[in-house]
């Protein structure tokens, strides 16, 4: 069989599974909407809080206004006791509450040192980090403030009770996510695993279909065609339309969310041709085993969220153990997901990931030649059984 009519066959087998083309097309363009969009206004902002407020005074209702006037936090109602926020908080499945404590303003004027409560859900880190940081700001304004005008009261220039009560000022800049957000932290390295998982994904749908196919003496044109042929025709198509899919994800989905690029297209070409050559040979090896398509789907499924720990970008890699981080080194994923961010989030040169991009190239001719053995192995064995037949 030509080279010629295998790629015929392989672009019809392909174009015509529809489980394989929903999984490969359907879920790249829908993970590429679905999973950014409740982050696309990058930080959580006016949460709902309760205010419990014992102390009642002028000075505790400032503060009051000065918590609802952030724009991390929204006050949308008032309680009378610890209890009855609580239950209210947990009923409107609001973000938490605040307490202002007895004796809140004549602790101040004494120099005493009021502690303000917070009670909040810590189900969802960012939107506890927010909420905090809100009613903290806050607190600090109006404690900075008091103690500013204590000082004046007490003879000092204004410049000097400033310096006094502030002498370090400290200032943050994020280098690298200067939104401060969800989508520029995460959504680079979760589209590299969405194409990594997808891909494998659809290679195994293919090649489990066919294993199906086989066992009811279908698919003529495997037992004609050749190992190296066949992989060639096989890993080109899906290398192929994956690189399409990167550009699409790299170009359009980063333009749709704001998300900075600051590689180059040829430094982004470069790494990912291991990466996409590594993901295809492994999805082409592993799609030679399974004895039926939909259990490549149940694989990835059950890799998915132990890969997305262990690849750094989620739980830091100094947090897991030696063990696993050897055992995730033979998943193109892991590389590639922390190469891509550092060229691509990060501003590294390509020289500076030249060990991951090295460890792609070889973890793509370790899984080549596994991929072709197995395809030998398989053709081989359909030769035997027909031949007995």
């Amino acid at each position: 069989m030509s080279l010629y009519q295998l790629f015929k066959y392989e672009i019809r087998a392909i174009f015509t599974n529809s489980p394989l083309l929903l999984t490969v097309f359907g879920g790249v363009l829908f993970y590429s909407f679905l999973y950014p969009l409740p982050y696309a206004r990058q930080l959580p902002r006016e949460q709902k809080v309760i205010v419990v407020n014992l102390d009642n005074s002028q000075l505790s209702r400032r503060l009051e206004r000065m918590v609802d006037a952030t724009p991390q936090v929204r006050i949308v109602a008032r309680a009378w006791s610890l209890a009855q926020a609580e239950k209210q908080m947990i009923a409107e499945k609001l973000a938490g509450f605040l307490v202002i404590p007895d004796h809140f303003y004549r602790d101040l004027l004494q120099g005493r040192e009021p502690v303000l409560a917070y009670a909040g859900d810590a189900s969802y880190f960012l939107v506890y980090g927010t909420v905090l940081e809100g009613m903290m700001t806050a607190g600090k304004t109006l404690a900075a403030e008091v103690k500013v005008k204590r000082l004046i009261s007490s003879g000092l220039p204004l410049e000097s009770a400033k310096e006094k009560h502030d002498a370090l000022t400290v200032g943050f800049h994020s280098l690298f996510n200067e939104a401060g957000g969800y989508v520029n932290y995460v959504i680079p390295a979760v589209f590299v695993l969405i194409l990594h998982q997808t891909l494998i994904m659809g290679a195994g749908i293919l090649a489990g279909g066919q294993n199906e196919q086989l066992r009811r003496g279908e698919n003529f044109y495997l037992r004609k065609s050749t190992p190296p042929a066949l992989l060639f025709v096989r890993s080109f198509i899906f290398f192929s339309i994956y690189a399409l899919l990167s550009l699409y994800y790299y170009g359009p989905s980063f333009k749709l969310y704001d998300i900075p690029r600051l590689a180059s297209i040829a430094d982004l070409a470069m790494l990912s041709l291991p990466f996409l050559l590594s993901t295809t040979f492994l999805g082409i090896g592993l799609g030679v085993l399974l004895p039926r398509r939909e259990i490549a789907t149940l694989v990835i499924l059950l890799s998915s969220m132990p890969l997305v720990f262990a690849s750094g970008f989620i739980w830091p890699l100094s947090a897991i153990p030696v063990q696993i981080l050897g055992l995730f080194q033979f998943i193109p994923a892991f590389s590639a997901i922390r190469a891509f961010v550092q060229l691509n989030q990060m501003g590294a040169s390509f020289q500076q990931i030249l060990p991951l991009v090295t460890q792609l190239l070889l973890l793509t001719a370790l899984y080549g030649i596994t991929a072709l053995l197995l395809l030998t192995w398989k053709i081989r064995k359909i030769s035997t059984s027909r031949q007995r037949k």
